[in-house]
């Protein structure tokens, strides 16, 4: 098992297919992109497909999450969502995308054995959203989210990320569009991961500010805490329930203790947390001819590292240097 020295296991698995995004969203990147990675240091998609068979058939994961970047950029997903499905035990498969080229590529994925989706979407003004992420492609996030819906790929969970003075005011909207449509909302805690180091604690809008917004207009009950594992979202019952909102406050709330992840990121490297500064390369040992077994001891020990947290309220914290389209979420 990928066990680390405080006792935790890694079951979760969150495998990154590119650093490459179609929107720039200001949290995130730059207008003017980033320098993507060259395809030569990508993995290709058998050694993804390698690197997942070893995590589930030899390490105990249980569960494969598609990341990027943006993964549906990435031309084999299809191929290596249904690569995934043969595993034995067959893991649970989700994805998490900004949403656009779902609309086209929901079914093909559903049809390949994928679970559910996570999408992205931080407000339901079109002008906002090319404000947020320089690019005019709301209706296809939209489009997209009923795609996902109509082929199953349910419960289909909807990631926003609030910022003050931009989008706060439509925390209530949002949920209430969500409860119409049967889709699970997740408010997340911006988190210090952009590449242009602009995060602020002071900008942020918190967990205590979000679940202060929304009980202006809804009732909200506790979930029962036990069935939250090690879930990142505190659930809250939506007027009685049986809807349900979360809310994930990485940065205030942390859930460090009771964390099952593990990152794979789309060039070959664990790496143990989101904020981690260190990572272990799996591409180069697997590139140079290591067996299985070996692959699965590296992974083992660089686990096996992991730290109690991530430390953000600590003084000495400091940003990982690689934003999170390239690490992978």
């Amino acid at each position: 098992m990928l066990r680390d020295s405080f006792g935790r296991v890694a079951t979760d698995l969150r495998v990154s297919l590119t650093d490459k995004c179609n929107l720039r969203c200001t949290y995130c990147m730059p207008p003017e992109g980033l320098d993507w990675l060259p395809n030569a240091k990508l993995l290709t998609a058998d050694e993804i497909v390698r690197l997942v068979t070893i995590g589930v058939e030899r390490l105990g994961v249980t569960e494969v999450r598609y990341t990027g970047g943006e993964p549906l950029l990435r031309r084999e997903l299809v191929d290596i969502v249904a690569r995934t499905t043969t595993l034995s035990p067959k893991p649970q498969i989700s994805l998490t995308t900004n949403g656009i080229g779902l609309a086209r590529l929901a079914e093909p994925l559903a049809a390949a054995g994928l679970h559910r989706v996570n999408v992205s979407l931080d407000t339901l003004d079109a002008g906002t959203f090319k404000r947020l992420a320089h690019r005019d492609r709301h209706a296809d996030v939209i489009d997209g989210l009923a795609a996902a819906d109509a082929a199953g790929l349910r419960p289909v969970k909807v990631n926003t990320v609030l910022m003050r003075g931009i989008n706060d005011h439509e925390a209530a909207p949002l949920l209430r569009w969500c409860l119409a449509r049967g889709y699970e909302l997740r408010f997340i805690e911006q988190m210090p991961l952009d590449a242009q180091h602009g995060w602020s604690r002071d900008d942020m809008v918190t967990a205590d500010e979000i679940l202060g917004l929304l009980s202006a207009s809804f009732d909200l009950t506790p979930d029962d805490l036990e069935e939250r594992g090690s879930a990142p979202a505190e659930r809250f019952l939506v007027d009685g329930g049986p809807a349900r909102v979360g809310v994930i406050g990485s940065v205030t709330r942390p859930f460090c203790g009771a964390c099952d992840r593990v990152r794979l990121t789309a060039d070959g490297q664990v790496r143990n947390c989101l904020f981690a500064t260190e990572e272990s390369d799996l591409k180069t040992a697997m590139r140079a001819g290591a067996s299985d077994e070996e692959l699965a001891e590296r992974w083992m020990v660089a686990v096996s590292r992991k730290r109690a947290g991530h430390g953000i309220d600590d003084p000495s914290f400091l940003q990982p240097s690689r934003p999170m389209s390239a690490i992978g979420g």
